[in-house]
């Protein structure tokens, strides 16, 4: 029996097989197109003859429906979709995982996007095919980024090195999120510019800092109208952080020439009625800047007026060609995790996602902590009869003490208490990584001591 692989993170797919994706895609491209224009894809395949694909999507969506719908009809597979939730059985109350229990008999793979976060990870608890990530609330899309990345791939020779410049929503943007991680992965440095108010997530900021190797600095004084939040630097072993010079020379070092600028649009659907005022907008006049004379300007589009129109006929607009790449690389990846290449195959890890790293708490009873972020799909009243809390026991590099990780949406719990279900007694948070897997079955995480003591804890 083949195995199952699911891909709800850019974190699921190894830098390796994120290279394979992209070799695939350029014999697409070469195969199906003109490589001197290679958003003109001319012929099909017959690899996927006989297999379904079905795009399962609960919010808006047009280039990621339509071209995940084109990968899979230029690879000789067919396509039935449900793009509307208004017109599905979500609008008479059905769950996200009775949907996929039914569709999973209908399709060999399912495409789905969500509007709740951590629902593709929930969504292939209950798929008995492999589940691909199209968006899911404001936790990731793994797809766009991957599009990213070979558009930076396809003008530079390597992204280690490179420094990009990220403008705009980079807290409800969930491109961003799997976007920054591959980035750091990849060793590139990152120039961080959000709207105000629109920082990136506190765990996303973490997990660059102390999974990723990045070392963060803060422009020095007086350069605040830079628009500059913070940069990142990526060290690839943990002595080097030692190495990374002062601030002022990181700021001269990332700011004197930027290689690709990435816009992004105001999420205003993550947090509807919210106004945060005065939103950067990129147009000929930002771009006289001479840190950005060579910079290639990306958007995961669609646009609604960050981005000026006049810079469509600019030779740095590279938007239109990373959308292009939609086709060939989403190709890659249904070929890849389909096992329909002899030569390679993403479908060799049993079990779903790459094996965890980390220890994972579960509550099943919901006597104990839940996830803070309140799109979290655990929160989803729909799927509470097919869902539970569940947390990744992460240890923190940076000090003794560890963090419950949403294994849906990965939001961290920095400050937790622990007690002993059998013995009701209070227990030392800082012993989490020595707990065999029987002690960690037997515990209960509570968000504060009050919380604790009311359960009848001590």
């Amino acid at each position: 029996m083949r195995s199952i692989r699911h891909i709800a993170s850019i974190n699921d797919l190894s830098n390796d097989e994120i290279g394979a994706v992209f070799e695939l895609a350029l014999k697409y491209l070469d195969e199906l197109g003109d490589p001197d224009i290679p958003h003109r894809i001319a012929r099909s395949t017959e690899a996927a003859n006989g297999v379904v694909l079905a795009t399962v999507f609960f919010e808006p969506s047009t280039r990621t429906r339509l071209s995940f719908e084109s990968a899979m009809n230029r690879l000789g597979g067919r396509v039935i979709t449900s793009a509307d939730p208004a017109t599905s059985s979500t609008a008479k109350g059905e769950s996200l995982a009775d949907t996929v229990r039914v569709v999973s008999n209908y399709a060999d793979l399912l495409v789905i996007r969500h509007p709740r976060d951590g629902a593709v990870r929930h969504a292939a608890e209950y798929a008995h095919v492999p589940v691909i990530n199209a968006g899911d609330g404001g936790h990731e899309h793994p797809t766009q980024t991957l599009c990213d990345l070979f558009t930076l791939k396809q003008k530079n020779a390597s992204l280690k090195g490179l420094n990009i410049a990220i403008a705009g929503d980079l807290r409800g943007s969930r491109t961003i999120h799997s976007f920054v991680y591959a980035l750091a992965r990849f060793g590139a440095n990152l120039v961080l510019m959000p709207a105000k108010g629109m920082e990136l997530p506190a765990h996303v900021d973490r997990r660059l800092r102390e999974e990723f190797r990045c070392i963060m600095a803060k422009p020095p004084a007086g350069e605040e109208a830079s628009n500059i939040d913070a940069l990142y630097v990526t060290a690839k072993e943990p002595h080097q952080l030692s190495l990374i010079p002062e601030n002022v020379d990181i700021h001269v070092k990332l700011t004197s020439r930027i290689d690709a600028l990435y816009v992004t649009r105001f999420q205003k659907e993550r947090e509807p009625g919210r106004n945060y005022g005065k939103y950067p907008n990129v147009d000929q006049e930002f771009l006289k800047d001479p840190r950005y004379s060579k910079a290639s300007i990306m958007h995961p589009l669609p646009r609604v007026g960050e981005l000026d129109n006049k810079l469509d006929d600019d030779s740095r607009a590279a938007y239109f060609e990373q959308a292009s790449y939609g086709v060939p690389i989403r190709m890659a990846l249904i070929s890849l995790v389909m096992g329909l290449t002899k030569e390679k195959s993403l479908a060799r890890f049993a079990g779903g996602f790459a094996p965890e790293k980390h220890p994972l708490y579960a509550d099943p009873k919901r006597e104990g902590v839940a996830c803070r972020n309140a799109n979290c799909i655990t929160h989803d009243p729909l799927e509470q009869a097919s869902i539970h809390p569940k947390f990744a026991i992460v240890p923190a590099p940076t000090s003794s003490k560890s963090v419950l990780r949403c294994h849906y949406c990965e939001t961290d719990l920095d400050e937790v208490v622990l007690g002993d279900r059998k013995t009701k007694q209070l227990g030392d948070v800082t012993a989490l990584q020595s707990m065999s897997a029987k002690e960690l079955a037997g515990a209960v995480f509570f968000a504060d001591l009050a919380t604790a003591k009311a359960a009848g804890y001590s």
